[in-house]
């Protein structure tokens, strides 16, 4: 029963495709009709179509740099960075919203003075707020009332503290759109040509170096961008960012030289002023005994006191950057800047490089034998070993 049975659907089966048309279709097109299926069927098993998917509201959070080739879309991005630039200056206070900010906060002062300082409490500091205008509104918060208060009994804070802290604010916005003007690559770092520029151009802002020379412009402006560079960039990218020159010190010291009546303690402690740079660049101009404009290992065994070892001076040679057995300029100001800052982390990486004879990445007995024998032998030279290991 079961044979008849197979046998009359095997009759059947023949019989239908007998009667079926001919695919007369390509292979080619049979192939792009499989692909076109597996494609629909596999994306609909995946949930590509499901409109819900989180993933398909994430907005795009990547816009590729336009290549060199294509000047409009530069174009098109420096125009931009300079409008937004533009509006975020625009809403800094000026001079004349600063004044009338400290007229409304001695206004509204609230007794009794503490020491010599006048306090303001938190009510006093909402009404001052609101009548300060909506430029002021970010620095009226409970956040930044609460950073500010301190000991007071009556739980106020300072008005001077808090006008100082709104300068503060005000200058470190300032000064990052203006370095961000010199940011050609908008990425929110400068590069050394980029920094050299904003100090060039800062130079005749700077009453302490009215008396500079312009040929020794280009000088001045190394010696100071070698500072950034050394102590900001310590893996050697060729770029430091925006946020790193403004949370060192280094900006600040460069603009105390606005100040005409900078003591001349002040000025010689000052890497960036007039006085400091001379001694430096005289110092490497009486070392090259030989007018080159480069140093030799024997003129630079003549630093300082003439007490570094030649081991030491083969080792600088060994790791620091030289052109034929000779170091340039910015060479030797990474040398100055390291042995005059031994306690800066980039001074210490710079020196136990040279230490560092095997490049282990440790100090081991051989390394110190090498330098504390040749020490031992030239007892003169015993000091200056001494400072560079403390």
């Amino acid at each position: 029963m079961a044979t008849e049975k197979d046998a009359f659907w095997s009759d059947i089966l023949k019989r239908r495709l007998a009667n079926s048309q001919k695919d007369e279709r390509s292979e080619e097109e049979n192939k792009a009709e499989e692909t076109e299926l597996f494609t629909k069927y596999y994306t609909e098993w995946k949930g590509g179509d499901d409109k819900e998917k989180s993933y398909k509201n994430i907005p795009r959070f990547y816009y590729r740099l336009p290549a060199e080739d294509e000047v409009l879309l530069q174009k098109l991005r420096e125009e931009s960075r300079a409008v937004f630039l533009q509006r975020k200056s625009r809403e800094l206070l000026d001079n004349e919203e600063l004044q009338n900010l400290w007229f409304l906060l001695d206004k509204h002062q609230v007794p009794p003075v503490s020491g010599e300082e006048a306090m303001i409490s938190y009510e006093a500091y909402l009404q001052v707020g609101e009548k300060a205008g909506p430029k002021c509104k970010k620095f009226f918060t409970a956040r930044v009332y609460a950073k500010l208060l301190h000991s007071d009994p009556y739980g106020r804070i300072s008005i001077m503290q808090f006008f100082n802290y709104v300068m503060r604010k005000v200058w470190l916005h300032q000064t990052r759109i203006g370095l961000s003007l010199y940011d050609v690559a908008g990425q929110g770092y400068l590069r050394e040509s980029d920094l050299e520029n904003y100090i060039l151009e800062l130079i005749p802002t700077l009453p302490q170096l009215d008396g500079l020379e312009k040929s020794f412009y280009s000088f001045y402006v190394c010696t100071a961008v070698r500072k950034f560079f050394f102590f900001l960039d310590p893996l050697r990218t060729g770029k430091i960012k925006i946020q790193d020159i403004l949370a060192c010190s280094f900006l600040d010291d460069l603009l105390e030289l606005r100040d005409e009546e900078l003591s001349k303690e002040s000025q010689e402690s000052n890497w960036f002023s007039a006085p400091s740079a001379l001694r430096v660049y005289g110092q490497y101009l009486n070392l090259d005994k030989d007018h080159n404009g480069m140093l030799s290992k024997e003129e630079l065994s003549r630093y300082g006191t003439a007490t570094l070892t030649s081991v030491f001076l083969d080792r600088v040679f060994q790791e620091c950057l030289t052109y034929d057995g000779e170091m340039d300029y910015k060479t030797y100001l990474d040398f100055v800047l390291a042995l005059e800052n031994r306690k800066e982390p980039a001074a210490l990486q710079y020196i136990f490089k040279l230490l560092d004879m095997e490049n282990k990445g440790y100090l081991n007995v051989f390394s110190l034998n090498y330098f504390f024998r040749v020490s031992t032998a030239h007892p003169s030279h015993t000091s200056t070993l001494n400072t560079l290991l403390h």
